[in-house]
């Protein structure tokens, strides 16, 4: 992982974000608020205009520290706090100008404590915790395969958690309130978390990493 890569993975992030973004609304809407998509669209948005106005940035974790601090300011409702504060916790933990595959892990690690310390959610709650957990199991477990192959298995079982949280009753967020109405739909953050995988899988598959 290099900073040219790590400004790869957000643009697609961003991208994805505004290709999904009526997926997501559509999500939120059976479940929450309804503004999921809008939300992260609005705040990939401005992630994107902050990162052009940062010049030759110094590491891999200056370019995500810029992106979770853009989150939390631009980003309403749970998910700019929640990914904001994933975003930053990672940025921290990559300080250098490149990230080997484990490094890169132990980051997307204090990404998934962030998110846990501030929503307060466990697995089998319906959150984003149930695709970044799985994701991140599966990026360990493969990382000495290299990058682009942990990505991928990342991505793939973010998909399968996203599927996972169909049969689950919502314990946190806006979706509790529906107790057993939020059982049979997936959960949005879980979806968009999947969105941030699948977005490394791709980056890593249309640039070669210097680290």
């Amino acid at each position: 992982m290099d900073i040219p890569l790590v400004l790869a993975w957000v643009r697609e992030i961003a991208a994805a974000v505004e290709q999904q973004e009526a997926r997501l609304t559509e999500l939120d809407s059976a479940i929450g608020d309804g503004d999921h998509g809008s939300n992260l669209r609005r705040g990939f948005t401005a992630v994107l205009a902050a990162l052009d106005t940062l010049d030759e940035p110094a590491s891999v974790g200056a370019v995500l520290t810029r992106t979770g601090s853009t989150l939390i300011s631009k980003v309403g409702g749970a998910s700019g706090p929640l990914y904001g504060s994933a975003f930053r916790a990672m940025g921290a933990a990559l300080p250098g100008e490149t990230a080997d595959p484990a490094e890169f892990a132990a980051a997307l690690a204090a990404g998934l404590a962030a998110i846990r310390k501030l929503g307060a959610a466990e697995p089998g709650d319906k959150t984003v915790v149930d695709a970044w957990t799985p994701a991140l199991a599966a990026f360990e477990r493969t990382a000495d395969t290299g990058l682009a192959a942990a990505a991928g298995s990342a991505a793939e079982a973010a998909a399968q958690g996203v599927l996972d949280t169909v049969p689950l009753q919502a314990r946190k967020g806006r979706a509790s309130y529906l107790g057993p109405r939020s059982v049979g739909h997936p959960d949005p953050g879980a979806a968009s978390t999947e969105l941030i995988f699948r977005a490394l899988a791709t980056a890593l598959g249309r640039l070669k990493p210097s680290g």
